[in-house]
């Protein structure tokens, strides 16, 4: 096709309708209807695919969870760079970040986004992850992305409200075209700081 040119391509509305036309097929499968060969494919696929996701955080999971600290601290140094009001707004208000990032980083955003926009973003992080940044490194920059999205409607909402809002993101919409943005957002910052990640894991983050 010509360059530049949109007759090759899905537009963002298709796209996302592809999206979620996908996300309801996978839903609809009863898995005790499946070939025997094709139910043990897709576990040894599911089972690979787990192991690789937990090599480079395990001490995600392990007791004190200091992965997952280390990412909010980051997380919350990163905010305050790149959206100083925003940072200002919430920790004005009583909101401490450990209040809702931490749900984040211990479900990856899985309580956040619908399934379409998950697996998009989960292909990212593993796509990341080959170099051990993905779900590490990568996905911080994912959040930030995230919150900044929000940011004009968190800094107008009440402090009364910001805790629900926080934890009812209004995503159940999102499909590819979101994602597409948000991963963009999120390369940007990943690539204006990842010269400077000492700045974001300094003598204050707790390891």
């Amino acid at each position: 096709g010509e360059e530049g040119g949109e007759d090759d391509g899905l537009g963002s509305d298709e796209w996302d309708r592809a999206g979620k036309s996908f996300s309801a097929m996978v839903e609809s499968i009863d898995a005790a209807k499946l070939d025997a060969e094709v139910l043990a494919n897709a576990e040894a696929d599911t089972y690979w695919c787990l192991t690789k996701l937990l090599d480079n955080i395990q001490d995600h999971y392990t007791a004190g969870q200091p992965g997952l600290q280390r990412q909010m601290f980051r997380l919350e140094e990163l905010v305050r760079r790149i959206d100083g009001d925003l940072h200002y707004h919430l920790t004005e208000n009583g909101i401490q970040f450990t209040f809702f990032t931490f749900r984040w980083m211990n479900n990856l955003l899985m309580r956040e986004l619908p399934l379409q926009a998950i697996v998009r973003l989960w292909d990212t992080l593993f796509s990341e992850d080959s170099g051990g940044s993905g779900f590490e490194d990568f996905h911080v920059y994912v959040c930030a992305a995230f919150l900044k999205h929000f940011s004009e409607t968190i800094q107008e909402t009440s402090a009364e409200q910001l805790m629900l809002f926080l934890q009812e993101l209004p995503t159940k919409e999102w499909g590819l075209s979101h994602m597409e943005t948000l991963l963009s957002e999120a390369f940007i910052l990943s690539t204006s700081f990842k010269d400077a990640q000492h700045h974001l894991t300094g003598t204050g983050a707790p390891m």
